[in-house]
């Protein structure tokens, strides 16, 4: 699968920022994509630490663009763009203080199209790395919230490869929000090359069970109908009626997923959040994300127990997401 995000964005010119450039996680990541020239990476952080960390990993960083938000030339052009984005919400004084911050400083490198993307998260947390770009990036028109999306990549190089979502940011979405999460799954599920069929899932199928809980999802796929009547999707119904066809015959039949669904949308994280882990250490899928759906420009969380290879591949989906953006 990286093969061949990798071939699309190979010599493109795409350009990632890194706000934690003083992690050696992250500067070996960023090396890596520089001399592949897979991206052009933006490194953050003081200039002196980041070239004594790589003279002591004997990593060559010639080439590679280091801003320092302590002395960066053009600091105040980024502070005037980020008070009017605000529009009355931070002061200057705010805003200067704000822009010390490299998450903050790199999120406005995207916005003023100085950068394409951005991956955060090794140190940071996601509230932390979240928060600057609803301030400043948004979502997109028509999107009121961002989700997190999972890649579950099998362990068999022949088998479907899935999205599951929402995993990793909101806690319990309304039916509203559920169809949102649905759409924008679908659309990253077409960035990495799956066939979009969206399942609502549920502990009910078809009105097995009655509960508040059943009535959400059924709302919410109703609503995601509307929202992209050229979807296939269908719902609400049980994680083995979405993913089995002789299951769906007898749960769900005459659905038009006939239980070969490739994108799931889970009716809150926790649900969410457990199954991901169980596909992962269970089933031996590779979880890959949490991918951020819903934003103008990408940026992408990483969990702050990520290894090198782990910031290297979420940097070349978020710059497949720049390129599909």
């Amino acid at each position: 699968m990286f093969q061949e995000l990798k071939d699309k964005i190979i010599g493109k010119g795409i350009k990632i920022v890194f706000p934690e450039g003083t992690d050696p996680r992250v500067l070996g990541a960023a090396i890596r994509l520089h001399a592949e020239d897979i991206v052009e990476p933006i490194v953050l952080g003081d200039k002196e630490e980041i070239k004594r960390l790589a003279n002591e990993k004997n990593w060559v960083i010639e080439g590679i663009t280091i801003y320092d938000p302590a002395d960066y030339e053009e600091m105040d052009q980024l502070i005037d763009a980020f008070v009017e984005r605000r529009k009355g919400k931070n002061t200057k004084e705010q805003a200067i203080e704000l822009l010390k911050d490299p998450a903050y400083f790199g999120t406005m490198l995207v916005y003023t199209d100085q950068a394409d993307g951005m991956v955060c998260g090794a140190v940071y947390s996601t509230g932390d790395t979240v928060r600057p770009a609803l301030q400043i990036i948004k979502t997109r028109p028509g999107v009121k919230l961002i989700s997190g999306a999972f890649i579950m990549v099998p362990p068999h190089t022949n088998g479907q490869k899935l999205v599951f979502a929402d995993c990793a940011i909101n806690i319990n979405p309304d039916a509203q929000s559920l169809a949102e999460i649905a759409v924008e799954s679908a659309k990253t599920a077409e960035i990495f090359g799956i066939d979009p069929k969206v399942a609502m899932l549920s502990f009910s199928s078809y009105g097995s069970a009655k509960s508040p809980e059943v009535d959400k999802v059924t709302e919410a796929t109703k609503i995601a109908k509307e929202l992209a009547p050229e979807l296939t999707i269908d719902g609400e119904m049980q994680f083995d009626a979405a993913i089995v066809p002789e299951v769906a015959a007898q749960k769900v039949p005459g659905s038009i997923l006939d239980g070969q669904a490739t994108v799931f949308v889970f009716p809150e994280i926790q649900s969410g959040n457990i199954g991901y882990k169980i596909a992962q250490r269970l089933g031996n899928f590779q979880a890959v994300g949490p991918i951020l759906q819903g934003l103008n420009k990408p940026v992408s969380d990483l969990s702050r127990g990520c290894v090198e290879d782990d910031v290297f591949k979420v940097a070349i989906i978020t710059a497949n997401q720049a390129l599909n953006n």
